[in-house]
């Protein structure tokens, strides 16, 4: 097992560099739903949050009420991979909606981007838009030179 300090930054520049991943929730009978969403990561050194801009559908919210945790699944046609299993909390306060908006307005392309192009999306206080904090307890990096014989390492860090 690695440590975080070894895991998260390259986790980072592996989501980063591929930017759209599968993610899975449940529903209250324990059924999965995956979809695909669109992650900002922050790594300051010592934690590790992700943060999701999306409209708080009553599906999502009814599978976060139910288990708020979500698994989320980066791939690349290089092969690489990573995966995020996180807690999963909404975040529907004005101050953080809007420090997110503006993580994703002025992050370098690809992660970053102008929400305005989300229908419905026309400030970070639109009723549309929400936050969904994400909190890892178990992360892996399995780059694709691994898999095709290349050398390199997979790292996994668990929360203990």
């Amino acid at each position: 097992m690695n440590s975080l300090t070894q895991v998260a930054p390259a986790f980072v520049e592996m989501a980063h560099r591929i930017v759209w991943c599968s993610a899975a929730t449940v529903d209250a009978r324990g059924r999965p739903r995956s979809r695909v969403l669109h992650p900002l990561w922050q790594w300051d050194g010592t934690r590790l949050v992700g943060w999701i801009g999306t409209v708080p559908t009553p599906l999502k919210r009814a599978h976060l009420e139910a288990s708020p945790y979500m698994s989320l699944n980066y791939w690349a046609p290089s092969q690489d991979t990573c995966t995020a299993e996180c807690r999963a909390t909404w975040a529907f306060d004005d101050a953080t909606r809007t420090t997110v908006w503006e993580l994703f307005v002025n992050a370098p392309e690809p992660v970053g981007y102008n929400p305005r192009m989300i229908p419905g999306w026309d400030s970070p206080t639109a009723e549309a838009f929400a936050v969904i904090r994400l909190e890892p307890w178990r992360l892996r990096v399995f780059p694709g030179s691994v898999l095709l014989g290349h050398g390199g390492a997979v790292l996994n860090w668990r929360e203990e």
